[in-house]
């Protein structure tokens, strides 16, 4: 399973470590930031960030500029810490777009526990849109654009598409993709799925080399430079 990536940010170096050292601990990657300005240099830097710890009080530039900055291009998670605990903090911390807020001190295990409870839910969220290569796939409109142009796909071939972009790099048997994209109570044969594939391609254009053949197994969606 890919490792995600936190961004945690605080102008306190124990207070990193002692975060860092938890969420390590449980599979994650977790980048640092001594302040605001640095925290938003690594967010916009980086593209794979997951979620922000965020500390209100800092240097250069404070905890609410930086989740000013970041919301206006995105809506990735973000967790504020304050020693304050005052509830008018709170409250303009929600109007900003913080998923959850938590007063110092606190205990690392709370903190690991409300990560991974945000990841949880916003992983619906996070998985409407994908976009990758140029393509990008919108679940709640049920759209595809290729290099921004809208594509029209069959019902099949969206959920085709969703399939594996959802499992990049991944050799899927024809079997597989049978149970997965046409479920199993399918009695069909598996060539429906080389036919589906054949369109799928030619209405991508270029990207659909993205879509490789793996010769006597199946396919495999891969992204090429």
């Amino acid at each position: 399973m890919e490792q995600l990536k936190i961004l945690m940010v605080d102008d306190e170096a124990r207070m990193r470590k002692l975060v860092k050292d938890f969420l390590t601990v449980k599979g994650f990657i977790v980048l640092e930031a001594e302040n605001g300005e640095q925290a938003v240099d690594l967010f916009f830097k980086d593209k794979d960030i997951t979620l922000i710890i965020l500390d209100v009080m800092m240097p250069k530039m404070d905890g609410w500029e930086v989740c000013k900055t970041i919301r206006q291009y995105s809506k990735v998670p973000i967790i504020m810490l304050t020693a304050r605990g005052e509830e008018r903090d709170e409250l303009q911390g929600f109007d900003l777009g913080v998923d959850e807020y938590i007063s110092k001190p606190f205990s690392p295990k709370i903190l690991v526990a409300r990560v991974e409870a945000i990841l949880r839910r916003s992983q619906v969220s996070v998985t409407e849109a994908t976009e990758v290569g140029g393509i990008r796939l919108d679940k709640a409109a049920h759209q595809v654009t290729v290099d921004g142009k809208p594509i029209e796909l069959s019902f099949k071939e969206f959920e085709l598409l969703t399939y594996f972009i959802e499992n990049q790099g991944i050799a899927l048997s024809r079997e597989k993709i049978l149970n997965h994209v046409w479920n199993y109570d399918y009695f069909g044969d598996a060539r429906t799925i080389d036919t589906h594939v054949k369109k799928l391609r030619s209405k991508m254009g270029e990207k659909g080399d993205y879509i490789k053949t793996i010769w006597g197994m199946g396919y495999k969606f891969e992204v090429t430079a």
